[in-house]
């Protein structure tokens, strides 16, 4: 893909404290696209992710959003441009129907009632939109549904509301085979149809087998942004537990430094 990227973070840095967590990252995401957004736990991704996402404030960088600077400081800003995060919890309300938790929130109303009918239609319309075939009715409760109609769910949620960036927090974690290649397939059509992407992972085979480029991150620092197609299994695998594979990622010597003071402020591990 070319021209102006969806959504481009330029120098982005973030402490707890005295704990540098991300430095001077450089992170872009274009639309028909998959992102692989990979690293090893403490490498910074669920703080770039919230940073993005208006939990978390810059410290310093800038934010660009189909080329023009924004401010995200809040998740209604995110969500106001069209970014939405899927996070690994799902967020869903088990004592709810599947239409239900689409438009949590967001309800749409007939006067002084809820316009049930249309909110059926759209989150109908929405599971066919996305090829969607293992879910019997959106009247079903979300705690009847298995791991990947969850997942299926929580996904249609977020493209429900035409948004332009979707990114999944591990969205396979747990899920069997059969299950996995359902969503790794939703995935894929999300970008398809012309969404820019962020998967986050850490399972290679799903990796390769959706995306189009992968973001390596390495102790806060963003070591590498390439071509799926142009690296390696092992290469990636070096690149997070590393810093570097070959010519790519950190100088010998900066890798070597030993920056292990990346935590989210409160000696957990992001």
């Amino acid at each position: 893909m070319t021209g102006i990227p969806t959504l481009e973070i330029r120098g982005l840095n973030k402490s707890f404290g005295p704990v540098h967590v991300l430095r001077d990252v450089d992170f872009a995401v274009k639309s028909g696209e998959v992102t692989a957004l990979v690293g090893d736990n403490g490498a910074g991704k669920s703080t770039l992710v919230k940073c993005v996402g208006g939990i978390y404030p810059m410290d310093s960088g800038q934010c660009l959003f189909e080329g023009r600077p924004v401010t995200v400081n809040h998740p209604k800003d995110a969500a106001g441009l069209g970014i939405e995060i899927v996070y690994q919890d799902l967020a869903l309300c088990d004592n709810l129907d599947i239409v239900q938790n689409m438009f949590l929130g967001r309800e749409r109303r007939s006067g002084l009632v809820l316009d049930e009918l249309s909110m059926e239609r759209m989150a109908a319309e929405t599971l066919v939109s996305l090829s969607v075939r293992t879910v019997a009715s959106v009247r079903q409760q979300v705690a009847s549904l298995s791991g990947g109609q969850r997942q299926t769910v929580a996904i249609a949620k977020a493209v429900l509301w035409n948004n332009k960036v979707v990114i999944l927090d591990e969205p396979t974690a747990a899920l069997g085979v059969a299950q996995t290649a359902q969503v790794l397939e939703l995935v894929r059509r999300l970008a398809d149809s012309g969404l820019a992407v962020v998967l986050i992972s850490h399972n290679m085979n799903d990796v390769f087998a959706v995306s189009d480029r992968i973001a390596a991150l390495y102790l806060g620092r963003l070591v590498a942004d390439v071509p799926a197609t142009e690296v390696t299994h092992a290469q990636i695998v070096e690149l997070i537990t590393a810093g570097r594979s070959g010519n790519l990622g950190l100088a010998a010597t900066s890798a070597a430094d030993g920056d292990t003071d990346l935590d989210d402020g409160n000696g957990a591990a992001r």
